[in-house]
């Protein structure tokens, strides 16, 4: 095993401090050489701190810088930090599919973010989003401290005749985030996040009583260590004067270091297995080792995050809204300092004066009120003069350029959506370039949540977890951003959710949901009391509920009864045309019988009877025959008659009904 890993020259002889000091001056090396400079320039920039170097003509006397980056820095700070605690609760934890019992992850999610508030999470985390802005890459530590909780309390005395008033004191472990400025963090140069490094390194000035602190508490070795050799590099703020009393040079590193050079330095051999251990040393001073030993956390993972502003592909360090506005801002810086360098010669008097005719001693100055001596005429003596006038053409040169600071960083200027995203006021442009802006907000905020924001949640927890067991029941959550749309976006979408409530009327199904989610897209102080209050609207009304229902009923009952008049009706009207047509079917036996009854009526028996009966029968049948055919011909002559009344009728004049034909509108000629 030992023959795969090639003997390291720097491990000869050497300690843990002495390796782990080594390699960290190697990595600033490598962020001076690239990064250092720029860095400084994007900081002062921001600050709006002028420096020599930062002039881009030797003839500039103006040092005015715009405030164009500053307002984009501050502008897509604004959002993503509104984006992500403007609602409130800004994670959530989820428990595992088997589980139907809520409460315990319930009580996680409100005992984190009551411990956050606390530590001022929101606080750090937005100083973390200022430094990804600036320089590209926002980065913190997770810090473990036992603090002191005090909570003012009464305790019963004398028998509990008297209550005594105090305080009680609980120690505690709180996690909180410190962020870490980019000369005070180092990693691996060919690393492209945390985790991938060999390890990473805090080196940082504390306060000398911090590392005292924690040396009467055992956390460092009690050993002597001094104060620290002053390095403006390290410092926050380059151009101030230093403070270099009462300082320690603290450099802490997380990462992988040689198992025997640990063992070393613990006094101890380590349980794990191979060439590099995940480690945490702590150096004071450059040399002084205060703290190493093998990783503490139960997870193992280490207690930094960081997340690039915009990411640079194979590069641990991203592009930031300095950087992407640094061009357009030198530009704006230089055109506006030209115009004041010429306005100082332009609008302040200037005087062309003969020296030969003035008196000895005379100062020619020029301002109100003084006398001017001359040997002679003066207006041969004393000329006033200027060079000209300004362009008026860098008032717009200026305007575009800050156009351009603001289309590179994407920040929206207070003075108007309308003027400044993109030049059009219509309604489709406004919404077209908002979109754009939306999605490049949409896309920071994802690459902050992923990278920075859960990860911290989760590690936090697990280390509350590990030690304050008490407070924190033990389990495996699954952590998510509750992050929701930022300001531009949310005003934004309120608009388009306006938009559609104008299309609707207030008796549709979504009208209220509409509402709902107008309101909650509003910065409203008393937003959550508005929503609760709408949804206890939303329900419905017990009586109001049994009323309608009862009218429900009683509009079904008069409908079956309706239903079933109509039923009976048609009934009725089915047996009376049964009886009709048993009717009509009797006619013709009941003539019948007539007839026969007339044939037979007044026969006497005999042969002369029925002769008489024969006779009459013959009688009844010429006269039905008769009829008959008087019947026929009654219809021909009636069919030739409304043939030729219909040929000498005028075209559009109405027939004339007939005797004894049907007449529209029912019944018959009599």
């Amino acid at each position: 095993m030992d023959e795969i890993y090639e003997q390291d020259a720097l491990m000869v002889e050497q300690s843990v401090e002495d390796w782990v000091m080594t390699k960290c001056e190697n990595w600033r090396d490598y962020y001076e050489s690239n990064y250092e400079a720029r860095f400084e320039e994007y900081y002062r920039l921001w600050r709006g701190i002028w420096d020599p170097a930062d002039s881009e003509r030797r003839s500039e006397r103006s040092r005015i810088i715009s405030p164009a980056l500053q307002q984009a820095v501050e502008s897509n700070v604004a959002e993503l930090e509104e984006a992500t605690f403007g609602r409130g609760k800004w994670f959530d934890v989820s428990d595992n599919l088997g589980d139907t019992s809520k409460e315990d992850v319930l009580f996680l999610r409100n005992k984190l973010t009551e411990d956050f508030e606390d530590c001022m999470i929101r606080k750090s985390v937005a100083e973390c989003l200022i430094n990804a802005a600036v320089f590209g890459t926002g980065v913190g530590e997770i810090v473990i401290e036992e603090m002191k909780e005090m909570a003012p309390a009464t305790q019963p005395i004398m028998d509990g005749d008297l209550q005594a008033v105090g305080v009680n004191v609980k120690d505690r472990v709180k996690v909180k985030l410190r962020p870490v400025l980019p000369q005070n963090f180092l990693i691996d140069p060919v690393a492209t996040s945390v985790d991938e490094a060999m390890g990473v390194c805090i080196d940082e000035f504390v306060s000398k009583h911090q590392v005292e602190l924690l040396q009467e508490q055992g956390v460092y070795r009690d050993t002597y260590v001094g104060s620290a050799a002053p390095d403006t590099d390290l410092e926050p703020d380059q151009d101030i004067t230093i403070y270099n009393d009462d300082k320690v040079r603290l450099t802490k590193y997380y990462g992988l270091v040689p198992k025997e050079l640990l063992d070393e330095a613990m006094d101890e051999e380590t349980e794990e297995e191979g060439k590099y251990i995940e480690a945490v040393i702590v150096v004071a001073n450059g040399g002084v080792l205060l703290k190493a030993e093998a990783n503490p956390y139960m997870m193992g993972d280490r207690p930094v995050v960081a997340f690039p502003w915009d990411v640079v592909p194979g590069r641990f360090w991203g592009r930031g809204v300095c950087e992407k506005g640094y061009n357009s801002q030198k530009a704006l810086d230089t055109e506006l300092r030209a115009r004041i360098d010429a306005l100082s010669l332009t609008i302040h008097p200037m005087m062309a004066i003969d020296a030969t005719r003035l008196p000895r001693g005379a100062k020619p100055e020029v301002r109100p009120g003084k006398m001017i001596l001359t040997n002679g005429d003066p207006r041969e003596v004393l000329q006033p003069f200027n060079f000209g006038q300004v362009s008026q053409i860098t008032f717009a040169q200026a305007g575009a350029l800050q156009q351009m600071v603001q289309q590179a960083t994407g920040a929206v200027d207070s003075a108007g959506i309308a003027g400044q995203v993109n030049g059009e006021s219509t309604a489709a442009g406004i919404s077209m370039s908002l979109g754009a802006l939306i999605k490049r907000h949409k896309r920071t905020l994802i690459n902050f949540q992923q990278s920075f924001l859960i990860p911290f949640v989760k590690k936090a927890a697990h280390r509350y977890m590990q030690f304050d067991p008490e407070n924190y029941p033990v389990a495996d959550y699954k952590f998510n951003a509750s992050s929701t749309l930022g300001i531009i976006a949310r005003e934004y979408e309120v608009t388009q959710l306006v938009q559609l409530l104008q299309t609707m009327g207030k008796d549709s199904p979504l009208y209220t949901t509409l509402i709902q989610s107008v309101v909650d897209n509003m910065n409203l102080s008393n937003r959550e009391e508005l929503l609760a209050a709408m949804a206890q609207a939303m329900q419905p009304n017990p009586q109001a509920q049994q009323m309608q229902q009862q009218v429900q009923q009683l509009q079904m009952q008069f409908q079956q009864s309706q239903t079933a008049a109509l039923s009976a009706q048609a009934q009725e009207s089915a047996a009376r045309a049964q009886k009709l047509a048993a009717e009509a079917a009797v006619v013709p036996q009941e003539l019948e019988i007539d007839r026969i009854n007339a044939v037979t009526r007044n026969l006497r028996e005999g042969d002369q009877d029925d002769k008489e009966f024969e006779r009459r029968m013959q009688v009844a049948d010429r006269l039905i025959k008769e009829k008959q055919i008087q019947g026929k011909e009654n219809a021909n002559g009636q069919r030739i008659s409304n043939a030729t009344q219909q040929a000498q009728r005028p075209s559009g004049a109405a027939p004339t009904p007939s005797p004894g034909t049907p007449v529209q509108g029912g019944g018959f000629n009599q």
